[in-house]
C-alpha cells in the first residue's frame, strides 16, 4: 500500500499551483483505473507525510471538494484553492474543466 501511496504522492506533487485533478485520473495514470478510492485514501494519509503533498488540488471527477473533511478544518481545502486563484461555490470549483490538470497529457509516461 505504501508503494502505491508514494506513487500517488509523486504525481500530486507535480500538479501546478492553480490547477486541480481528480482521484480517478491519477489512478488511471498510474495504471490502476479502478482504484480512485485508494487515491483518496492516499490523500487522507498525506497529511502525516513528511513532505508537503498538495492534497487540496485533488477533487472528485465533478470538481467537488469531497476531501475537505480530511483537513484540520473543513474550510482549509477551499481556502488553499482560493489562494491559488480558483473560485469555489457550494464546494464546487467553478471553471473546473479550464483548471483541470491531466497527468497523462502533462507528464511523460
Amino acid at each position: 500500500m505504501s508503494d502505491f501511496f508514494n506513487r500517488v504522492y509523486e504525481v500530486v506533487k507535480q500538479i501546478p499551483q492553480g490547477r486541480v485533478t481528480s482521484y480517478g485520473v491519477i489512478a488511471k495514470y498510474l495504471g490502476t483505473g479502478g482504484s480512485a478510492r485508494m487515491v483518496g485514501w492516499a490523500m487522507n494519509a498525506s497529511h502525516s507525510h513528511p513532505d508537503f503533498i498538495p492534497a487540496h488540488r485533488v477533487v472528485n471527477r465533478n470538481g467537488m471538494l469531497t476531501g475537505k473533511h480530511h483537513f484540520d478544518s473543513p474550510n482549509i481545502m477551499q481556502e488553499l484553492l482560493e489562494a491559488e486563484g480558483l473560485q469555489i461555490e457550494e464546494d464546487k470549483i467553478l471553471n473546473f474543466r479550464e483548471r483541470f490538470w491531466d497527468p497523462a497529457k502533462e507528464l511523460d509516461l
